[in-house]
């Protein structure tokens, strides 16, 4: 071999390891089954990023929450040991205080409200703290509004009075079913089924396609339209390992997890009309709540206790509830 041909040899394969090397191979959590939006959407997500990145970010995606419960894989996320999450913003409140915005019962009109608060400043500042925190939401999907399910119809607060409701890890959650006169039950969303079975539990809340996909529908009996949440979910990446990307990289990762989330709207438009229709069919009753004033009134309390104990939040609320 003459030294031209030893020499470029030499160098592709150094330029190889060196690509090799520099290519980043990312895992993601996913609570969610097959058939659920979410889990469409963050397969989209990786297979965006490959073609977006020519194969510089790889994202493997564990689907079902293998990869342990929400909090587990939150803090994972957090310390880097897991680079992304797709995670209700619900758990990250306890952790990033802003992120308890969303967590505000009736804090938001409706999902087109939502979406407009957390593209405005208030989401901003949100998105701040949260990256700050070391999980940064490079985009956020729709996870509808949770209501009610039990064996009796709940149609004002006075029939949450001594149920046992399971409720998410979060303060603002327990102290929502308090309100109502209720007892609430934070526990991880894989125990829910069996509690619900045995009776551990009475009650739980969720959106449609959580109540249809996991099989709640199959041990309660009545699904009742409080609406009393509406929370996101987001595509949530380690910031330190996302900071260490190029800007190119960065912005080719944020546009792929943009781009995943649109296809996320859509499937959730659709499976949730779908998982409502599927849950009725099983034999769910739905009891449509025509005047949820009392329940907003309810959580007055909730609100004043809230504001009292974190004052800096009020600027951030306002600014929420301003937004048209």
């Amino acid at each position: 071999m003459t030294f031209t041909k030893s020499f470029f040899a030499t160098a592709t394969a150094v330029a190889f390891i060196a690509t090799s090397a520099s290519a980043e191979n990312w895992r993601a959590w996913n609570i969610h089954n097959d058939g659920h939006p979410n889990t469409a959407a963050m397969d989209k997500f990786a297979e965006l990023v490959d073609a977006a990145t020519d194969g510089e970010v790889t994202v493997d995606v564990f689907h079902g929450g293998v990869l342990g419960s929400q909090p587990d894989a939150l803090e994972q996320v957090r310390i880097g040991a897991i680079e992304v999450g797709n995670f209700n913003l619900g758990p990250i409140g306890p952790m990033v205080k802003e992120a308890n915005l969303v967590s505000l019962p009736f804090i938001f009109k409706d999902v087109p409200h939502m979406f407009r608060v957390l593209d405005g400043d208030a989401g901003e500042v949100v998105s701040a703290a949260m990256g700050e925190a070391g999980v940064l939401p490079l985009a956020w999907f729709d996870a509808g509004a949770r209501s009610f399910y039990s064996q009796k119809p709940i149609n004002t607060p006075a029939d949450v009075e001594g149920l046992k409701i399971r409720v998410m890890n979060n303060d603002l959650y327990t102290s929502m079913i308090s309100a109502m006169g209720g007892n609430p039950s934070p526990m991880a969303f894989s125990e829910v089924q069996q509690a619900l079975k045995t009776g551990v539990v009475d009650g739980a809340e969720n959106n449609f396609p959580s109540f249809k996909n996991v099989g709640h529908y199959e041990v309660t009996t009545n699904y009742s339209l409080s609406e009393h949440l509406i929370i996101p979910e987001c595509i949530c990446v380690n910031t330190a390992k996302f900071n260490a990307l190029s800007p190119e990289l960065q912005a080719a990762v944020r546009g792929a997890a943009e781009e995943a989330a649109l296809v996320q709207r859509e499937l959730w438009a659709i499976g949730s009309e779908q998982a409502r229709k599927d849950v009725e069919a099983a034999g769910i009753t739905v009891n449509e709540i025509a005047d949820k004033g009392p329940f907003q009134s309810a959580m007055d309390s909730v609100y004043a206790d809230y504001l009292a104990a974190n004052p800096d939040m009020k600027a951030l609320v306002e600014m929420a509830q301003a937004t048209e």
